[in-house]
């Protein structure tokens, strides 16, 4: 198979991206359904942490660092996992 551009970009055949956007569409939609989030209070959560940002002042900014952490626990493993997938893959 040739390495076009799409597939650079996009990381693989489109077809393939597309089944695994799928499959991880349908298991994050799991996960949020459990915890009883839906796309709009995730919108809605969002800016009322703006709003409260703003109200509260530079003492939200520790809050802020907590939101920061806990996030970057469950984003840098999973970065880290798939950076390591990537690179067994390449050999």
């Amino acid at each position: 198979m040739s390495d076009t551009g799409l597939s650079r970009f996009l990381g693989g055949s489109p077809a393939q991206v597309l089944l695994r956007l799928v499959f991880l569409s349908f298991v994050v939609g799991i996960i949020l359904s459990a915890l009883n989030l839906d796309p709009l209070d995730l919108i809605t959560m969002s800016f009322d942490f703006v709003e409260r940002l703003w109200n509260m002042g530079f003492n939200a900014l520790g809050r802020l660092g907590k939101y920061l952490v806990i996030g970057a626990m469950v984003v840098v493993p999973i970065w880290l996992v798939t950076r390591l997938l990537a690179m067994g893959r390449n050999r």
